[in-house]
């Protein structure tokens, strides 16, 4: 202080040691991190880098085609089409097209002359009284708690903009996804939000009056998600604030959970029990399942079941593991699921293998971004696809990966107003609409480019995948594809028998 009396221009350096010194004897008395006991003060710059270092990464090191789970040319694909910019891109494919992981599309001499441009699916076995028609590209479940306001408020009004729909997720159906009048996929996991009683299990007059709404166009019953499958969905305390406590019947400022397994049912003649039930109580609108597949013999059970009851579930959703919006459990989200090309062709082949195929539809969910996409999904017996981040993208997320801290810079996975108060609802549904048009806009030109007239005409043989530099296959030589009818008379594939025979209708344990 004496030298800063005598020399008044390096008081600065007295206001900027000061405080060092105090953290300097913080970390050397402390005893929790010896870095910070061994080198007081100066340990800490490892945590700034640390923390810095993601933003470095996306930002200055990688490539255009790094980064993960989505590289920047996967992001800027999405942003262009979001903003209405040119999609184009100059001096051909940046990407290596004899690598192991390269696959491309069929095209055809003689391109379609006739193709309709937005074809829609429709979406209702005769069980069902109020078909729905489904978008070929749609918004997938992201729940509000999960996701602020503003994102759900924009989400459903680019749905409405754009005639698409919009998955609510697990966290029940809240004002925001009514306000606009977009179409809503209702979701409902193991927790029932929004249609459960005092215990936590499922209410059926509580479901039967909110389902009623017409904005409430089909329900789904999620039995599991790519990111974390077979643990249930988590909100952090910090998250659940009054109002969403009070939208998913919950104790306001307590993590709110999801137990892995439903209450409603435990077999697979219970689940189609209760599809049935739900498509009743909801006047006849479809009911499907949203499923992150596991043991193969379990959704054959499913298969078996419909058989055996006559009661079919109206769709089927296919998350793959490589999917996932919120957090997770890295181990779960590393290592356990199956990811959607494997699960997606399971699926085929049970509907189809069972004559099942186009009664029951099929939708496909887990990292979407183009019409390419789309293509390669329906290839392998898509009717549909949803997408998640996709539309966050077109929200303008910058995938910061803090979508479990409620600290989103862009204000989409977060419950902070003051976060929110940068997401504009009005621009960010036309952003919204905008991708998804121009996404079908893609996918038409490859319908045709193909010589095809429809995305359902699409066939694996048309879907090549290198299996190395020299050699390259049709999905169909890689994976087994079975016929209509051939699950019932005996699989060719000894693996897709084994999983038939294994399958119980009255269990989803294995059949031994």
């Amino acid at each position: 202080m004496l030298i800063a009396v005598r020399h008044p221009h390096s008081l600065w350096l007295v206001l900027l040691f000061a405080p060092l010194s105090v953290v300097a004897l913080v970390d050397l008395f402390q005893t929790r991190h010896s870095l910070r006991r061994n080198y007081p003060a100066a340990a800490r710059v490892r945590w700034f880098f640390e923390w810095l270092r993601p933003f470095l990464r996306a930002y200055i090191v990688e490539s255009d085609l790094d980064g993960r789970p989505f590289s920047h040319d996967e992001r800027a694909l999405v942003y262009a089409r979001a903003k209405g910019d040119v999609s184009t891109h100059p001096f051909g494919t940046e990407l290596d097209v004899y690598s192991e992981e390269y696959e491309w599309l069929a095209h055809s001499i003689a391109p379609s002359r006739h193709a309709e441009k937005y074809t829609r699916v429709t979406v209702g076995t005769d069980q069902c009284s109020r078909p729905y028609e489904a978008a070929r590209l749609n918004i997938s479940a992201m729940s509000f708690g999960a996701l602020g306001a503003n994102a759900i408020e924009a989400l459903n009004l680019g749905a409405k903009i754009g005639g698409f729909y919009h998955d609510t997720g697990e966290g029940g159906l809240s004002p925001y996804h009514l306000k606009h009048g977009g179409d809503v996929v209702w979701e409902l996991g193991s927790g029932y939000f929004g249609c459960r009683d005092a215990q936590g299990n499922f209410e059926p007059s509580h479901f039967r009056d909110r389902a009623a709404n017409d904005a409430v166009v089909m329900t789904e019953i999620k039995l599991s998600q790519g990111a974390k499958p077979g643990h249930g969905g988590l909100l952090p305390g910090p998250k659940v604030t009054a109002e969403i406590a009070k939208i998913r019947d919950i104790p306001e400022g307590e993590d709110c959970l999801s137990p892995p397994f439903h209450t409603a049912f435990s077999t697979p003649r219970e689940l189609l029990s209760f599809v049935a039930q739900m498509r009743a109580l909801s006047g006849g609108k479809p009911v499907g399942i949203k499923l992150c597949v596991g043991y193969p013999h379990e959704l054959f059970a499913v298969v078996k079941a419909m058989i055996e009851t006559e009661i079919l579930v109206d769709f089927i959703v296919i998350d793959g593991a490589e999917g996932g919006t919120g957090a997770a459990p890295t181990e779960l989200s590393d290592r356990v699921g199956m990811p959607l090309r494997e699960g997606l062709i399971l699926a085929r082949n049970a509907l189809v293998g069972t004559n099942l195929k186009g009664k029951v539809k099929l939708a496909a969910s887990g990292k979407v971004n183009s019409g390419a996409a789309i293509a390669m999904n329906a290839a392998l017996g898509a009717d549909w696809c949803n997408a998640a981040r996709s539309f966050m993208f077109s929200l303008g997320c910058v995938q910061s990966m803090r979508c479990h801290t409620d600290t989103c810079p862009t204000g989409i996975a977060t419950q902070s107003p003051a976060r929110q108060r940068g997401l504009v609802v009005p621009e960010k549904a036309e952003r919204v609409a905008r991708f998804q048009q121009a996404t079908l806009d893609a996918l038409h030109d490859i319908v045709v480019a193909a010589g095809l007239n429809s995305p359902d005409e699409f066939t694996p043989d048309g879907l090549r995948q290198r299996v190395n530099a020299a050699e390259m296959r049709s999905i169909d030589e890689i994976y087994p594809f079975v016929a209509p009818g051939e699950l019932l008379e005996g699989a060719r594939d000894p693996r897709l028998a084994a999983w038939w025979d294994a399958a119980d209708p009255a269990s989803f344990a294995r059949r031994m």
